[in-house]
Order: structure tokens, then sequence, then C-alpha cells
């Protein structure tokens, strides 16, 4: 028997987090003395907020170091009840939430409780690269819909209806974007449910990690708000890695119908059981205390992309639209396709792109093909602008050095 024959056939067949797999090769070049810059990770470089560090120590000092309940302190439960309510219009219970260690758990949690074989996910493309492993990996089906440039990389009712299926279990949304930054529209969720209404076996996973980064005074708007009659069938998943920058801390929180949050909370007991406690005090100290650094943070995001963008668009052989959030650009790289780097690479892929760039510039991002749709590259700018000045420079060289 092989290794890979003793493998769970889920597993065996799901690939590693392109992501990861990048940020582990950044981190090895960094340990031989490369100096790279990196686009490529999904994290804000702020610190985190003093007073939420501080609510951390105090647990700590307090004795607050033990189990919690499974689905999470009942404060903090209560506080993500607030935080919907104020935030997102939407009247739920305590009841209805569910902490997890990180959002990834809170996705995880509500396809493993949910898919059996051969039900069919639907995950515009491009998506964040880990929905289509945790499909597989529970059993599902990932259907990936191509959603492109044109319609704004954003998914369209009449390419949901054509997705759909007797088989369809849940089609899951993500707005603000990872990769793209695209942000639907109430109108475009009104349309959206309009499709799913007629489709009761569908539910619908609201990935709105990144609510509080939108830019240009855009609105947010979540499918549960929109589309009331969806409520019973909507988990809308959030938490305080993006916003508050609190990625290493792992708490993710999520609200839906109380029988999904039943299995979720029963799963979760036999998995992790409850997220870390001192963790889940500091979540608390984010979501009830001052909201000062979401509007600072956001702001310096926005400077941010206004610059990335305007660099790269001057950048041979690139073209970026504005993303409306989030911290990344997806930019189009086609027109370096089949052409050969200064270094002599042949150009094949956006991940020849993407390999080229690290190997003879020290800038890594991730290849947009990764996230579903190719040929386009992902950057990050969720470093200090003058890195980021400089990265978007190399850039520029290596394009203008490709023939």
């Amino acid at each position: 028997m092989t290794a890979s024959q003793q493998l769970n056939r889920y597993l065996e067949r799901g690939k590693p987090s392109a992501t990861y797999r990048i940020m582990d090769k950044v981190a090895e070049l960094k340990a031989q003395g490369q100096n790279i810059i990196s686009l490529s990770a999904g994290e804000p470089d702020f610190p985190t907020p003093k007073h939420i560090c501080a609510a951390a120590m105090m647990a700590i000092q307090n004795g607050h170091t033990r189990y919690t309940q499974v689905a999470g302190l009942r404060a903090l439960r209560e506080a993500v009840v607030n935080k919907f309510r104020l935030d997102n219009g939407l009247d739920v219970s305590w009841q209805e939430t569910l902490i997890s260690n990180g959002g990834k758990q809170v996705i995880y949690n509500a396809l493993a409780a949910t898919l059996n074989d051969d039900d069919e996910v639907i995950i515009p493309a491009p998506y964040w690269v880990s929905y289509p492993e945790m499909v597989q990996l529970c059993g599902g089906t990932p259907v990936t819909v191509a959603c492109g440039q044109e319609s704004g990389f954003k998914l369209t009712p009449d390419l949901l209806d054509a997705a759909i299926t007797p088989r369809t279990r849940w089609i899951i949304l993500n707005s603000p974007s990872n990769p793209t930054g695209a942000v639907y529209s109430r109108d475009e969720l009104a349309a959206l449910g309009n499709v799913l209404i007629r489709h009761p076996q569908i539910l619908i996973l609201s990935d709105d990690i990144y609510e509080h980064l939108i830019f240009d005074d855009i609105e947010f708007a979540t499918m549960a708000a929109v589309v009331p009659a969806l409520r019973d069938r909507i988990l809308t998943m959030n938490g305080v890695s993006k916003a508050w920058a609190m990625t290493g801390w792992r708490i993710g929180f999520c609200v839906g119908p109380r029988w999904l949050i039943s299995a979720m909370e029963k799963l979760q007991g036999q998995q992790t059981s409850g997220a870390s406690s001192i963790s889940q005090h500091a979540a608390l100290a984010a979501l009830t205390g001052p909201r000062d650094f979401l509007t600072t943070s956001r702001q310096a995001f926005s400077a941010r992309r206004d610059l990335m963008v305007r660099m790269l668009n001057s950048a041979q052989g690139l073209h970026c639209d504005m993303p409306q959030g989030a911290f990344y650009s997806f930019a189009d790289c086609s027109a370096l396709i089949g052409k050969t780097s200064a270094a002599g690479q042949y150009l094949a892929t956006d991940e020849d792109v993407a390999t080229a760039l690290l190997e003879e510039k020290g800038v890594s991002v991730v290849h947009g093909s990764a996230f579903g749709l190719g040929p386009y590259i992902r950057i990050a700018y969720a470093i200090d602008n003058d890195s980021l000045e400089k990265a978007c420079q190399l850039i520029i060289e290596f394009c203008e050095t490709v023939k």
C-alpha cells in the first residue's frame, strides 16, 4: 500500500493553500538573507489596538485561562448579536451565534455539518483559495462559476441560475472579495436572492470578513438583511481578524438558523472545543470598545489602494481596475503571457509571472489561477507606503524588461 492509499480520499486529492505555500517560500528566502517584499499575505500590517491587547492581558491576570463553552463565552456571543444588530440591521438571538477558531473554522464547520457525497456548492470565481478545497474535503463537489472582469468579477443572476442543479446544497458569496476587492451592491444581492428564493434546498454562506474595509463611501450590504425571506437559509460569517488586525488571535463568529448553529456546535465540540479563552476576551474588547481604529485603518488602506492602482496601471503589460474593498488588487497580466523575462524565464502562465517576480525582483505576489481565474496576479497592499511604493517600482521595472 502506497502512502497516498493510506490517506483519506478527500484529503489525498486536495491541494495545499497556494497563499500559505508562497508565504512559506518567502520566509525561506528571508531566512537565507534575501531581501523580499511580500505582497502575498492577506493580513493587516498594523498592530492590534492597545485596548484589545490590554483586555487579553487582563483576562490572563484575572484567571480566565480555562475552557469556555464550546459555542463561546455568553458575553462575546451577546456582543456578536449587538454587532449584527447595529452594523447590519439583523435582529438575532445569542443562541443563533457561534464563536470559532477563526473564520475558516466557521466555514468548514458549516460545510462539514451539512454536505453529503455529491452535494454541490456554487463558488463564484475568482474565489478565496480555501473554498473549493474545504468543499471537497467535506465530500462535496465545488462548482466554480467564472465571473470575469466584464461583470466586475461578480456573480450575476443568469450565471447563478445556470449553475444550479438538483444537487446544489450551498452557494458561497464573499463581499468585499478576496482576491478582487469587488463589493456586491444591495441591488445585486437582491437580484441573486430572487433566484435563490425559487430553490429552497440551497443554503447561502455570506462571508463578510472584509465588511469594514470598503472605500469611497460605498455601502456595505449583506444577504440576510437585503432578502429577509432567505434568513432561515443564510449563515453570515464574520470575525475580528481583518478589521481589528487580529489575524493571529484566531476568532471568527457567525449567525444563522438555530438548527445549523446547533449542528456546527456539535461538530466543534468533538473537534477543537471552544476557541482560546484569552482571544475571546480580546474579541469582546474589540466588539464593545472604541471603533476609531476601523476608520484610521480604512483610510490608510484607501490611500495605499490609490497608490498601487496608479503605479500598476503605469506598468507595461499590466492592467488593474480600482478595487472597492478589502486590501487586494487583481491585476490582469495577460499581456505578459508568452513573453520572456530579463533572466530568460518563459512566462507561459500567471504562476510563471509570479515566480519570476519573486526570483528576479524579490517581490512576492500570488498567481490569479490559484483563485480560479487567470491570467492575473493578486497583490496585497497591506504593507507600509514606502515598501509598497518600492515594490510597485520593482514590478514596473520587471515589466519593462519583459520581451
